[in-house]
């Protein structure tokens, strides 16, 4: 019976661990990085992440200073308070970063999305989908007889929603180039 209870306990244990980090919420933070721009950097940044068991949700990435050879690659990702301290103070020590900014805590800012969405259908649902584009002020950039392709740029939650209304009316495909953000107001990030 004390064997029993003895291997009991570590499952108990496991479950207070658990449950802990069930109680300290789970928070998606968008983190905005300055990089020299050179090969080899999106590689160490990514591995920063896979190495470590944590989940990119979102990544873009583009040169932003070509003089200087500077890129910013906005990175959006969720965790506990701890785990987002623990990524920036990581990223912060990697040689080609120049600059880390977790864009959620240092106040407001204004983040968007680019999307390409093809949608097939004849008769009413394809009215019906033209309808929906023109409130979601999405654009028509391709058009066959059978299918359109509409262009968007939004809030990620935008997308999400005119994305859910097209899946009823034929939605064939869906590219996402994924968040970019930046500060609102007069300072950089």
């Amino acid at each position: 019976m004390r064997a029993a209870a003895r291997g009991a306990a570590p499952s108990r244990d496991l479950r207070w661990v658990s449950s802990l980090v069930d109680r300290e919420a789970l928070r998606r933070h968008t983190i905005a990085v300055l990089v020299d721009n050179e090969a080899g950097v999106l590689a160490r940044v990514i591995g920063l992440f896979s190495g470590r068991g944590y989940n990119i949700e979102s990544l873009t990435v583009a040169e932003v200073d070509p003089v200087e050879h500077l890129s910013r690659i906005t990175i959006v990702t969720s965790g506990t308070a701890m785990i987002i301290e623990q990524i920036k103070a990581q990223l912060a020590r990697l040689v080609p970063v120049h600059q880390v900014n977790d864009l959620t805590l240092e106040g407001p800012f204004v983040s968007r999305e680019f999307a390409l969405i093809k949608v097939a259908g004849k008769g009413e649902a394809r009215v019906e989908s033209l309808r929906i584009a023109d409130i979601f002020r999405a654009r028509v950039v391709d058009s066959t007889t059978s299918s359109f392709t509409f262009e968007m740029t939004g809030s990620t939650e935008k997308l999400d929603a005119f994305i859910n209304l097209l899946r009823p009316l034929g939605l064939v495909e869906i590219a996402r180039a994924g968040a970019v953000a930046m500060a609102r107001g007069h300072k950089g990030s």
